[in-house]
């Protein structure tokens, strides 16, 4: 079991920049892949960034460039920092612990931070 809370969201005008933390109830050492997804209204949730426990971070497209993920594992906290923000990029962001163990897989979600970003 993981619980997973989101924090950093808010307004940010066009062009600006956030971070949001998702800090996790245990150690995140050894989760396969901590992820972030987001969902703007009306949509799909997609996934925005993605880093391994071998540390190895995965971009969508559309991010890359702009977006880093990082994690502490000291803090059992995952990050996203977020820069030169678009307006389109506004959506209720999630943080998703995917958790691997032999052949079981599950994956947590935190509540979810808003996003809105201003033009």
């Amino acid at each position: 079991q993981v619980q997973l809370v989101e924090s950093g969201g808010g307004l940010v005008l066009a062009g600006g920049s956030l971070r949001l933390s998702c800090a996790a109830s245990r150690s995140i050492f050894s989760i396969a892949a901590m992820r972030w997804y987001r969902q703007a209204p009306g949509k799909q949730r997609e996934l925005v960034a993605a880093i391994t426990s071998g540390g190895s971070e995965i971009y969508a497209d559309s991010v890359k460039g702009r977006f880093t993920v990082s994690r502490d594992t000291t803090k059992n906290t995952v990050y996203l920092q977020m820069n030169n923000l678009k307006p389109e990029e506004t959506a209720v962001y999630y943080c998703n612990a995917h958790v691997v163990i032999a052949v079981s897989v599950r994956d947590y979600w935190g509540q979810g931070t808003q996003v809105t970003v201003s033009s």
